[in-house]
């Protein structure tokens, strides 16, 4: 076995945006992303809208995988809080841009909620990576 499976067995849906599941094995640091929201570096929200935001909440965990030497190919799993009455097409396509870097797409979970922490927030994502040791 590997030490990352995305799992899309038969008589399930094999989306190419997600994977069913991942199962990860051997020995290895697993990285935690807090939820990242559009806020740059200054700590400005860049963006009003889900596809402006969604980018810079995915650069926002770019640079986190990076700074713990991890990449796209290493997430494998995702979760997605978007406010309601946004366009979740549009921050999916924006997602794009990145999550495609990836051999295979991670578990991902999505949710529609009143509000997010940041007023001026309408999407805020997190992520699990694993980084598997030489070893593993």
């Amino acid at each position: 076995m590997k030490a990352i499976e995305h799992i899309n067995p038969e008589g399930m849906y094999k989306s190419p945006a997600f994977s069913q599941a991942v199962v990860t094995q051997g020995t290895g640091k697993t990285i935690y992303i807090g939820g990242q929201n559009a806020v740059d570096a200054t700590g400005a929200m860049i963006g009003t809208d889900i596809a402006t935001q969604t980018t810079q909440a995915m650069k926002n965990i770019e640079t986190l995988l990076q700074a713990c030497g991890a990449g796209w190919d290493n997430v494998v799993r995702f979760t997605i809080i978007m406010k309601q009455g946004e366009d979740l097409m549009a921050g999916f396509k924006a997602s794009q841009a990145f999550t495609s870097k990836a051999a295979q797409q991670a578990a991902v979970t999505a949710m529609v909620v009143a509000g997010l922490a940041h007023p001026e927030a309408v999407v805020e994502i997190d992520a699990i990576a694993f980084l598997p040791d030489e070893k593993g």
